[in-house]
């Protein structure tokens, strides 16, 4: 039986939801759903059986599909079904194992898994018709591609693997100043009983080297309290966990006295919040840059934080949230306590069944400052 929700029903569809949709064709495949593939409040998405590596990023316009566009700038075509390594530096256009038929008043939202971000392997969801990434309009009816642009380290793809994460919502449920207030004085969202909340909860960065997990990685006897990403590596085939040294792709960055960090033009850092934040179960959030007024770079490119993060009912005590951070044209001084971007709050439709780290093997519950499940 196809869903069905009251005019005045709005929120982030839910797992159960999303395997409805999926079983109404709503959700069409070419392979069958595998069982992990939907999370909490997101769907991943499998990359198909061919990678075209173009000219240049493009969004289709909307009055051109993205297989229109793909024939115009095409450069090449690889194979993914035995495997292949995408580049650095270059782009890619993956047509997707999902496709989709929409409802009328569904539509959906893409953003790169937490595992991709923490890779600097930039990706953006495309739909036919469209003048924006990462945004499927409701009711839409159509194929899904992603846009892959590895940035750092040349990675091994193969088809079927996972790089991206789709949200789908009816309406808008997006918590405004009052309603996100009446939240944190229920659940306390944050850890800081000073938190700035107006547009979003403020997320700063930490540099003062007193989580526990920067002290645990203390090189040479000081704190880490991030990583610089090394240049020139071997590639990460992005299927293995545990599998690769952090001393073959990552330099640790001490912690300093005057508690500070220039970012370096066209460089890649991991950080870590100085808040630890948590996801109630009836709610999911998403980090949005602070102001792109304020600083010349940018933070968290996986902005989706699943209902449970860092929850106790999901085994959690508050989590960090990591950064993954790049400077643009120029250098840029970080400093403690820096606000980098904001965390605003949706409500779900319903409860998912399952919470983020509930016994789904969730990568980063309870975090600190962690690299992405590739490194031991």
């Amino acid at each position: 039986m196809p869903l069905a929700f009251a005019a005045n029903e709005k929120g982030i569809l839910p797992d159960h939801m999303i395997a409805a949709l999926a079983k109404d064709g709503a959700i069409a495949l070419d392979h069958a759903l595998q069982s992990d593939q939907i999370q909490p409040a997101s769907l991943d998405l499998r990359l198909g059986d061919v990678a075209y590596r173009v000219r240049a990023s493009f969004l289709p316009g909307p009055q051109t599909t993205v297989v229109e566009r793909i024939g115009e700038l095409k450069l090449h075509q690889i194979s993914l079904r035995e495997g292949a390594v995408l580049e650095t530096s270059c782009v890619y256009i993956v047509p997707l194992l999902e496709s989709l038929a929409l409802p009328p008043d569904i539509a959906g939202a893409a953003n790169p898994k937490s595992s991709t971000g923490r890779l600097d392997v930039f990706t953006r969801v495309i739909a036919d018709n469209t003048r924006g990434f990462d945004r499927v309009r409701a009711g839409y009816h159509g194929p899904l591609y992603v846009e892959i642009s590895p940035r750092t380290f040349p990675v091994l793809v193969r088809t079927g693997t996972r790089l991206s994460q789709l949200r789908l919502r009816r309406g808008n449920a997006l918590l405004d100043a009052d309603a996100l207030g009446a939240l944190h004085a229920r659940e306390r969202l944050v850890d800081d009983a000073a938190a700035e909340i107006t547009e979003g909860i403020a997320v700063s960065v930490d540099l003062s080297a007193a989580l526990p997990s920067a002290r645990a990685r203390a090189a040479e006897g000081k704190p880490v309290v991030g990583f610089r990403a090394k240049h020139h590596t071997g590639l990460i085939d992005v299927e293995r966990r545990a599998s690769y040294d952090v001393a073959d792709f990552w330099e640790p960055i001490q912690a300093r006295d005057d508690q500070s960090l220039i970012l370096d033009p066209d460089e890649f850092y991991i950080l870590a919040s100085k808040e630890a934040v948590q996801v109630p179960p009836d709610y999911a959030a998403e980090m949005v840059p602070f102001d792109p007024l304020v600083g010349e770079f940018r933070v968290h490119y996986a902005g989706f934080f699943d209902p449970g993060f860092g929850h106790v009912t999901a085994g959690g005590s508050g989590a960090r949230a990591v950064l993954e951070v790049r400077s643009r044209e120029v250098p840029f001084i970080l400093e403690h306590g820096q606000i980098v971007g904001r965390l605003v709050y949706e409500k779900m439709l319903q409860r998912p069944r399952s919470l983020y780290g509930e016994g789904l093997g969730s990568n980063y519950q309870a975090q600190g400052l962690k690299l992405s499940k590739h490194f031991r």
